[in-house]
């Protein structure tokens, strides 16, 4: 799984490079930034809410296109009932493919879609009545987003963003939400 990250992410920056070489009347706007993520994963016994923050570095390679690579890292996510308690947290990391749509005379405002692939690791403790067991999980998710983005000058901009995540190769966990407030410093 590993190799299939690495090798869409060098595709991805192959492809945003010869982006970039066709368009010569925009500059190269490299960012880093930082978000906070409320996520939903929809799992089979149990829903668990967590919040993480995550680190962006990306490139906008003209006003309609750019390549973001993050981390992300949760806290724990605790669910309980009569009979078990779970705590769960996961990191990720990965690539996302931004495509920005400039509204407006002033283009201060942006519509935002992303498309992108992440590995997710999750930990798992789980307390039971009969006893207890920890789980660790790897997992290949992939993501598509929409949200906005406001440019506040030429160095800083916020953005939000709701965010579909499809995951493949973790039994009992489809999906999950995510929902994204975050700020960028352009250089």
């Amino acid at each position: 799984m590993k190799y299939t990250v690495s090798s869409l992410m060098m595709a991805a920056s192959v492809l945003a490079m010869s982006a970039n070489a066709n368009a010569a009347e925009y500059d190269f706007k490299p960012y880093v930034g930082l978000d906070y993520n409320y996520t939903y994963a929809d799992a089979d016994e149990h829903t668990p809410k967590f919040n993480s923050l995550s680190v962006n570095v990306g490139t906008d390679y003209n006003q309609y296109f750019g390549t973001e690579l993050f981390y992300q890292y949760s806290d724990e996510a605790k669910t309980h009932d009569y009979i078990f308690e779970s705590k769960a947290s996961f990191q990720a990391y990965g690539l996302d493919l931004m495509g920005y749509l400039p509204l407006g005379c002033d283009q201060e405002y942006s519509l935002i879609g992303t498309v992108g692939i992440g590995e997710y690791k999750f930990e798992e403790k789980v307390r039971e009545i009969i006893g207890s067991s920890d789980y660790d999980d790897h997992a290949i998710g992939y993501r598509f987003g929409a949200g906005l983005q406001y440019k506040i000058d030429d160095k800083f901009s916020v953005r939000g963003l709701a965010r579909y995540v499809k995951m493949d190769g973790i039994d009992g966990l489809d999906d999950m939400w995510e929902y994204t407030a975050g700020i960028r410093y352009n250089f």
